[in-house]
């Protein structure tokens, strides 16, 4: 997962190196939380207007989830 969306996150940014994925152990219902750290420059690339490329990018890896049977969140820092 952490993998998809360093690739997901480097397709969008100019500065690829500069993304960095952090994920937080489990909360109480069981859902891991990935955070997502790009360089300042790039913030407007991964959020988008009005947030839609930021959803989308939720919805990718929330579906990506669902085949392993897994809850995420994924925030943008």
């Amino acid at each position: 997962m952490k993998e998809l969306l360093i690739a997901i996150a480097q397709g969008l940014v100019e500065d690829p190196t500069a993304v960095n994925v952090d994920v937080d152990d489990s909360a109480e219902d069981g859902s891991i939380v990935y955070h997502l750290h790009v360089a300042e420059a790039d913030m407007g690339r991964v959020i988008g207007k009005q947030g839609r490329i930021a959803k989308a990018i939720r919805v990718v890896m929330r579906a990506a989830a669902t085949r392993t049977n897994s809850k995420i969140s994924v925030e943008i820092d």
